[in-house]
């Protein structure tokens, strides 16, 4: 990977935004957050093509070769395709002492690129980046407080934080902790799910990245740029997928998805009704 730009490099892209208020930018995050939301909420059918090229090219960066695709129409149906591959616990392994023997899974390469990739994309971000560098506030360093996100910048919060508590935690809240996680613990009934990436509802850190690019708040260097570009095609084409060394499964959008609005929260966010999504082959969860 290049080396990452330098905050120092990056002033130049502050010079169009001088007349740009911090609510403005807001403004332009909340619709580019819409968008990436109602990608998480998609029903239409994969876009297999594209999301197979992205895949293919998440693979490259490992140095694997393009894997076979299964396809299958719910979570529930990958689930005896993908027995043997690795659960979160055995992939935490991995990075315990002692170590197990023999060569690491796949999905560890891929958290490893994963973490890199994300390094590299912080690394362009004109401010601190609290993705990797909790902001904290005072002499006592307490976090920011999280607030409806023009109080929040009427009350001194950095536009930086408020992108990310806006833009990052409100996708994870409605698409990970609101949706796929549900859905997870629902598979996990009969013991653990081995590790999966989630597709459409992976695009909370893609789409933060995002906004701050179009904003002109962030500048990456072109591989991870393009990386960026492979992750954000996945996350716009198709639904979880668990990689394995010769096969990849992935599963089709859900045919119906249906959201309620999540009380207390600061950022419009949204999660499954305890029935709120079927599946293409009938397959619905007992969401709790």
């Amino acid at each position: 990977m290049t080396a990452p730009v330098r905050r120092s490099d990056a002033a130049p892209l502050l010079v169009g935004l001088r007349n740009t208020t911090a609510h403005d930018l807001w403004q332009r995050a909340a619709r580019i957050r819409l968008e990436w939301l109602e990608y998480g909420l998609c029903t239409q059918p994969a876009d297999k093509t594209t999301a197979e090229r992205g895949l293919t090219a998440i693979y490259a960066t490992m140095s694997r070769p393009r894997p076979r695709f299964e396809w299958v129409d719910s979570p529930a149906k990958a689930l005896p395709m993908v027995d043997g591959l690795p659960t979160l616990d055995q992939l935490y392994g991995w990075v315990r002492e002692p170590r197990p023997s023999g060569p690491p899974p796949l999905a560890s390469a891929l958290a490893m690129v994963v973490s890199r990739l994300r390094a590299a994309l912080s690394a362009g971000v004109v401010h601190s980046d609290p993705e990797l560098s909790p902001a904290r506030r005072g002499k006592k360093k307490e976090p920011w407080p999280e607030l409806p996100p023009f109080r929040a910048l009427d009350a001194g919060v950095p536009l930086g934080v408020v992108l990310h508590q806006g833009v990052r935690g409100a996708l994870h809240r409605s698409l990970a902790t609101g949706f796929a996680l549900r859905v997870r613990d629902a598979l996990a009934e009969d013991g653990p799910v081995p590790v999966c990436w989630y597709g459409q509802q992976d695009v909370a850190w893609v789409a933060y990245y995002d906004v701050l690019r179009r904003l002109g708040l962030a500048r990456y260097e072109p591989d991870a740029l393009g990386q960026l570009g492979d992750w954000a095609a996945v996350a716009r084409s198709c639904g979880w997928w668990w990689p394995g060394d010769d096969v990849c499964v992935v599963v089709e959008r859900p045919e119906t998805v249906h959201t309620e609005q999540w009380p207390g929260t600061s950022h419009d966010e949204v999660r499954l009704q305890r029935r709120g999504v079927r599946y293409r082959d009938g397959w619905y969860p007992m969401l709790t």
